[in-house]
């Protein structure tokens, strides 16, 4: 059987996949992004091989796209849509879903289930990756006030239930 494999004229057996050259601008761009998008993979899914699989895939979503989005004006707004959608797919059951399902008394997290997708990113973005708005502006292909409005908004939604959550025991809520 390997008598049958053919020779480049070098004697040497050819690749069997010789990796695609990738274009420029897409690396650039993939190094750009892909830690903030790696960061929100890993806070959804929970566990870093489920991340590294699924932004895996979401860059090669974006490469298949590539050249129609390069004629969009909002480059980065697209390939995180696009990393979003791949992520949240990802995730068996949703993980609104399971927030609402969980037996818990937290009721921050039946709210935070609840917020609309770009306040969900921004929070997660702001509060568990880290990211100053500029970054998460860059992220997100938005301008800086509109992270600063979907923040705003999340923080309005969850702020009630947050300082319930955290008001002082007092001696009737013990009997």
């Amino acid at each position: 059987m390997t008598d049958d494999v053919i020779r480049e004229e070098n004697g040497r057996a050819p690749a069997a996949h010789d990796p695609l050259p990738l274009p420029l601008e897409f690396e650039a761009h993939y190094l750009t992004n892909q830690e903030a998008f790696h960061e929100y993979a890993l806070f959804i899914l929970r566990t870093n091989d489920r991340a590294e699989k699924a932004v895996h895939r979401g860059f090669l979503e974006i490469l298949r796209h590539w050249d129609v989005l390069l004629s969009e004006p909002d480059l980065q707004e697209q390939t995180w849509q696009i990393m979003r959608k791949v992520v949240i797919g990802e995730l068996i059951g949703g993980l609104r879903e399971e927030l609402l399902a969980r037996d818990s008394d937290i009721e921050l997290h039946q709210v935070l289930a609840k917020l609309p997708p770009r306040q969900f990113d921004v929070v997660v973005l702001r509060h568990i990756g880290g990211y100053d708005t500029k970054h998460i502006a860059w992220y997100m292909g938005l301008a800086p006030a509109t992270v600063t409005h979907h923040l705003r908004k999340a923080q309005e939604r969850l702020a009630p239930v947050y300082r319930r959550s955290t008001r002082p025991i007092k001696k009737e809520d013990t009997r």
